[in-house]
């Protein structure tokens, strides 16, 4: 272009009212590669968490199943990922599975065609049967530091790896989190054995490993969660109802209203948090619904093998807050804290997984153009009629 060429002026200017202006001293800055809410032009300052983030607010949506090693069905995952009742999708997709399916990565393309383009798997990880998959707005990737995981197991003498933890961390504008998924060992009576896997996990849990403790005066060496500003945690503790199955079905048609709190005045869990045994500093969304555990699979009839397993609440969810929350039973809306960070953070570059990503969006094409074609067939079919 050359100096006195207008038309091409113009046309970038045109450009401007789509896209946001770069000025050529913010594309000369060299502090986009690290993460610092220090200076002007670093990907972390405040002026870029004020153009996306004005109200601190960013929605994490946490999802945790146990699949029974058994398959699913893609169809469902609408329902479980995108809620009709949900005004908006949220900014961070957390999925854990415990007793996965044999397909993992089948999983995890299932997972991107149902988020769709706007999306991308930022991190996944694995142990053994225990899955845990990070997905993020496409456009929020840059604010992310490196990802990072880590794997405890609880069950030395099993083969095949069931019981233990997953947990992955990073940073996102100078918020450091840490997201563990984990299966406790199970038994109506093995509190004291859950208890100890729990102690295990966080004391075994190595993390963060380059990432720099966001929490350095507050870390305790011996619970790896005190070195986060949020850590959700979640999974199958297996924490039973202290009561025989007659019992905790008669509560049940007392509270058909949906008053469950009778049934939790039973719930293991709840009295070891209060005794100070368990899952200290963490908080648990109110739960207003009947046990999920164990219904016979594709329905809502409880268990009728020959088991006869008392329902319960074993499947949970729990979250240190140190900032302000809005609550919801299925999602977590949190305050970034902005706060000013003395160091700098390792960003990831934007990577993800390219071909993940390439599949999933070819097999949301792939289900589209099957439902045209079979709704263009139910049209013409519909318009057929006979002439006497």
């Amino acid at each position: 272009m050359t100096m006195g060429d207008s038309s091409s002026v113009n046309s970038i200017k045109s450009i401007y009212s789509v896209l946001s202006p770069i000025r050529p001293q913010d594309v000369r800055n060299r502090s986009f590669l690290e993460g610092s809410m220090l200076g002007s032009g670093a990907l972390l300052g405040a002026d870029e968490l004020d153009r996306y983030f004005p109200d601190r607010r960013v929605g994490v949506y946490v999802v945790t199943w146990n699949m029974q090693g058994g398959k699913f069905h893609s169809a469902n995952l609408n329902d479980l990922l995108l809620p009709t009742d949900s005004e908006f999708a949220q900014d961070f997709y957390i999925i854990g599975v415990q007793e996965g399916c044999p397909d993992k990565r089948d999983w995890e393309i299932c997972l991107q065609e149902t988020l769709g383009p706007h999306y991308v798997m930022l991190y996944t990880a694995s142990h053994g049967v225990l899955y845990l998959t990070v997905f993020i707005r496409r456009d929020l990737i840059w604010f992310c530091s490196e990802v990072e995981h880590a794997t405890v197991t609880t069950r030395i003498i099993s083969q095949i790896k069931t019981k233990g933890a997953v947990g992955v961390t990073f940073t996102f504008f100078g918020t450091s989190f840490l997201f563990i998924t984990s299966h406790f060992t199970s038994g109506d009576a093995k509190v004291y054995e859950r208890i100890l896997d729990y102690n295990k996990i966080i004391e075994a849990l190595a993390l963060p490993k380059s990432i720099p403790d966001t929490n350095p005066y507050r870390s305790s060496p011996s619970d790896a969660t005190t070195k986060f500003d949020q850590v959700f945690w979640f999974g199958d503790f297996n924490f039973r109802l202290s009561k025989d199955r007659a019992g905790v079905e008669s509560i049940m048609k007392q509270a058909a209203g949906g008053d469950v709190s009778l049934l939790l005045d039973h719930d293991q869990l709840s009295k070891e948090m209060k005794d100070g045994s368990i899952f200290k500093g963490f908080q648990e969304p109110p739960i207003h619904f009947f046990p999920t555990y164990k219904f016979d699979i594709g329905c809502d009839t409880y268990d009728t093998t020959s088991k006869q397993r008392t329902p319960s609440y074993t499947v949970r969810m729990r979250t240190i807050r140190r900032c302000s929350w809005s609550n919801s039973p299925t999602f977590q809306l949190f305050c970034l804290t902005g706060w000013v960070k003395l160091f700098v953070i390792p960003l990831c570059g934007g990577l993800f997984d390219r071909s993940l990503y390439l599949e999933g969006i070819k097999r949301r094409m792939t289900i589209r153009e099957l439902k045209r074609k079979e709704a263009m067939k139910n049209q013409s079919s519909s318009t057929v009629c006979s002439i006497s």
